[in-house]
C-alpha cells in the first residue's frame, strides 16, 4: 500500500526534555504519522539541546514537507516550568502545575529579580521580541499568581 504525499508543509509542536528524545512516545507516534523517521529528528534534538540542562522541558515546532523532509525550531522552556525552577518547587509526575485553588493557596514565592530574569529568557525567543519588557514582566507576574506562585518586590 502506498503512502499518499503530503499535500503541503505540516507543523508538529512537541515539548522533549533537552537531551532525552527518543522514539518512544510522543516523539514516535507525533512523527511517524507524519513519515517521518523519527530516530533522525531524536538525534538532531539530542545534539542540538546538548548544552541545555537534561531533561529541560524543550518546545519544538517541527515542520514537515510533502517529501517527508523536516526542519525543526526550539524554543525557549515554558514560563510556568521557569517560574517553579525559580520559586524551587518541584514539578509532579514529569508535569507542571501550580496551586490547586490559586489566589487561595501559595506554592511557592518569586521576587522582580526572578521575573526578570525569565523575561528576558523569554524575549530572546523571534516570536516575543516585538514585546516590550514590561509587557513580558506583567505577563510572567500574571502567570505566577495564576499558579499560586507569590511575586515579591
Amino acid at each position: 500500500m502506498a503512502r499518499k504525499a503530503l499535500a503541503q508543509n505540516q507543523i508538529v509542536k512537541l515539548i522533549v526534555g533537552a537531551g532525552q528524545a527518543s522514539p518512544s512516545p510522543p516523539v514516535g507516534p507525533a512523527l511517524g504519522s507524519k513519515g517521518v523517521k523519527s530516530m533522525d529528528f531524536c538525534k538532531e534534538f539530542n545534539a542540538r539541546t546538548a548544552h541545555i540542562q537534561t531533561g529541560t522541558p524543550v518546545p519544538a515546532r517541527v515542520t514537515v514537507r510533502p517529501d517527508r523532509s523536516f526542519t525543526f525550531d526550539l524554543r525557549t522552556p515554558t514560563t510556568s516550568w521557569l517560574l517553579l525552577q525559580a520559586a524551587n518547587v518541584e514539578p509532579r509526575k514529569n508535569r507542571v502545575r501550580g496551586a490547586i485553588s490559586p489566589g487561595h493557596e501559595s506554592i511557592g514565592q518569586v521576587s522582580l529579580k526572578h521575573v526578570y530574569e525569565i523575561a528576558q529568557i523569554k524575549q530572546s525567543e523571534l516570536r516575543l521580541s516585538g514585546l516590550t519588557m514590561e509587557g513580558l514582566c506583567k505577563s510572567v507576574i500574571s502567570q505566577a499568581k495564576s499558579m499560586g506562585i507569590k511575586v515579591n518586590p
